[in-house]
């Protein structure tokens, strides 16, 4: 007789123990572990499911295997395309995480509104009711076939694929994961055993029936997507719906089996949802057509696209014993150390309030280094009442011996400023390519922060 068996699982990371322990070796949390049982351990003999379905039949040839090419079709959001590489692939499963309110049920709702009128579409959600679902379809004015478009609000994944089953349903959002529970798994919704085993499921069925999913996905507190690192390996591609400051939303795919990692996507949420952004470098520019202290423009790269982005910087005369520092999409280490290296190799002492802005609300990582030089010269445009004229764009890395440091994909950025109509553009000097000269733009080329300044000035 079959024995059933128990593992112990982090509730955080999805890493299995032989035993229960108080902290994670994986993931270092507290009391995150938790014992689950597993069915009964089948026979030798037994098939067993693969993620993409049954397997079994021994082993082919190369030659004897169908080639089947993967089919790609627009969704008509031109930043999902984008994202997904030219389009959403037939019999894919997807995933889309995100913090609560970035907009996950927002874009898959006008997705699937698209996708009804070309193919039979269900929308299951596990999470509110279904009249909130068409209030929200109503509200944002999506268009969709009433005919083909199908609302389930159901958990038991069984009764998922059956209704699937039933209507022909050729493209499905199952709203969320974490929701959904199988009778092939014990526990509770969200554990797990039982994240695991739905997703499964679920894939089995799309991939036998060339049915295409999106899987909505919780986040724990670091921002990664919650549950076992084994449902990340089951899915076809992995997105992330990053929420920046204000309306801006940054969609990214993690994983991708059809396509590139590299991709981002920029959204903006409006009263009528999330509309795609296609030039985002109009909104993370001012638009001021007067020249003022204290701005400066640069360009920087999401994945595998140019955004030129304005820094604002102002300073006042400090009113309190000591200055303060404050930055908004900025940050606060990368900021000391640049005034570090201005009071060391320029002598510039900042004795004043020092407030640093991002135009359109962008948080800029730690690892983006290129706007040094343009911090710099905001800071000091604002310091010293000099304006930068708004046909300028400036990038560049500052090292601490005050040396400018290239960038990569240095003549991509120069392209995308030229194209904007950028007339001066300074970069560090390895950076420097003839392809630039021909551009119509003058090319200044920098070695040090002595040398620009120079030219700045």
């Amino acid at each position: 007789m079959a024995k059933n068996k128990t593992a112990f699982v982090c509730n955080e990371c999805g890493q299995d123990f032989p035993r229960w322990q108080g902290q994670c070796s994986a993931c270092n949390e507290w009391n995150t572990i938790t014992e689950v049982r597993l069915g009964a351990s089948k026979s030798a003999g037994s098939s067993v499911s693969g993620y993409a379905g049954s397997v079994g039949g021994g082993s082919k040839k190369l030659k004897e295997i169908r080639e089947v090419e993967a089919e790609k079709m627009l969704t008509g959001i031109g930043e999902l395309d984008r994202v997904l590489c030219g389009g959403l692939t037939t019999g894919s499963v997807n995933i889309i995480s995100g913090d609560p309110g970035a907009g996950k049920t927002t874009l898959l709702s006008d997705l699937v509104s698209r996708m009804s009128q070309l193919m039979p579409s269900l929308y299951c959600t596990a999470e509110e009711s279904l009249s909130q679902f068409k209030n929200r379809v109503n509200r944002l004015k999506l268009s969709c076939h009433e005919d083909n478009l199908y609302l389930m609000a159901e958990t038991s994944v069984e009764a998922i694929i059956a209704e699937l089953d039933a209507k022909q349903i050729k493209f499905a959002v199952i709203d969320s994961i974490q929701a959904v529970v199988t009778d092939l798994a014990n526990g509770s919704p969200g554990s797990p055993s039982q994240v695991k085993s739905s997703a499964q499921a679920l894939t089995q069925y799309c991939k036998q029936n060339n049915v295409t999913m999106f899987l909505v996905a919780h986040v724990n507190k670091n921002n990664e997507t919650a549950g076992p690192q084994t449902l990340i390996h089951i899915v076809d591609c992995l997105t992330h719906l990053e929420c920046n400051d204000g309306q801006i939303r940054t969609l990214r795919a993690n994983k991708n089996r059809f396509g590139d990692v590299d991709t981002v996507g920029i959204f903006k949420m409006t009263e009528r949802g999330m509309l795609s952004v296609d030039n985002p470098s109009e909104i993370f520019l001012s638009g001021s057509t007067t020249e003022s202290p204290g701005a400066a423009i640069t360009c920087i790269r999401k994945g595998n696209r140019n955004l030129l982005l304005e820094i604002q910087c102002l300073t006042t005369e400090t009113e309190g014993e000591f200055p303060q520092r404050v930055c908004v999409g900025l940050n606060m280490n990368r900021i000391k150390m640049l005034t570090g290296i201005l009071r060391k190799h320029t002598r510039t002492k900042i004795f004043h309030d020092t407030y640093f802005n991002l135009v359109g609300g962008l948080k800029i990582d730690e690892s983006e280094t290129c706007i040094d030089l343009a911090l710099v010269t905001a800071l000091l445009s604002s310091l010293n009442d000099f304006v930068v004229p708004r046909t300028t764009c400036i990038m560049g890395e500052l090292s601490l011996n005050g040396d400018v440091r290239p960038i990569d994909s240095g003549v991509p950025r120069v392209k995308e400023a030229v194209q904007h109509g950028f007339t001066e553009i300074f970069i560090p000097y390895r950076n420097y390519h003839k392809s630039m000269e021909g551009l119509g733009a003058k090319i200044n080329p920098v070695k040090t922060i002595h040398d620009f300044l120079e030219l700045i000035n």
